[in-house]
This record gives C-alpha cells, structure tokens and sequence, in this order.
C-alpha cells in the first residue's frame, strides 16, 4: 500500500508564511501526480495546486501568487509553500496522490491521501 504523511501546519499571522510538506512512501511503482487539496469548517474540500509528473504546475486561483508547489522526486515529497496568508486559508489541508502501486498484477493509478494538516491563519 501507499501511505501519506503529512507535516507543517501551524498557526500563523495573517501575511506570514508556512511550508507544508507530504512524503509518501510504500509499494510504489510511478507517481502520476502530487497535488494538495484543502476543507475550511462547514464547507466542500477543494483543490488548491497540483504538480505532475512531467513538471507542470498549476493553481486554485485563490492561492495563485501566494502559493508555490514543488516536488522531490528522488524522496516522493511533495511541498506547498504559502506566502501572504489571509484567514480565508485556514482550512485543513490534505495531500493527495495519484499513483500505480507496485503489483504482481498491474493496475491502474489510484487516489491516496494524506491525514490532513490544520493551517490556521489568524487577523
């Protein structure tokens, strides 16, 4: 199986910046893709940024400019820097991965996720 683990939440001043961090590691055979989602109180989770295995990036655009997304492909890491964090960030902030799982039997990518990191932006 594939696991996620995530780091880097915290509580941060509005303008002030945090790094997010997810790790993933297990029976692995390629990762299509890394991407960081994100669910405030009393609302739907929502895609924030993805970064694929070819090397495009792309954003929310409520988070573009303020937040950069990158990957380490020799450690199976996938980052978020957030800059300029406004109080409409907070949320608990989930990675996701797709990726093959190294099988006898191949199959198709498949959708692992994270535990979730709270973010906490205060005014």
């Amino acid at each position: 199986q594939v696991q996620l683990v995530e780091s880097g939440g915290g509580l941060v001043q509005a303008g002030g910046s945090l790094r997010l961090s997810c790790a993933a590691s297990g029976k692995i055979a390629s990762i299509e893709s890394m991407n960081w989602y994100r669910q405030a109180p009393g609302k739907q989770r929502e895609w924030v940024a993805s970064s694929t295995s070819g090397g495009s990036t792309n954003y929310a655009d409520s988070v573009k400019g303020r937040s950069t997304i990158s990957r380490d492909n020799a450690k199976n890491t996938v980052y978020l820097q957030m800059d300029s964090l406004k109080p409409e960030d907070t949320a608990v902030y989930y990675c996701n991965v797709r990726a093959i799982p190294l099988q006898i039997i191949p199959v198709r990518a498949r959708d692992y996720w994270g535990q979730g990191t709270q973010v906490t932006v205060s005014s």
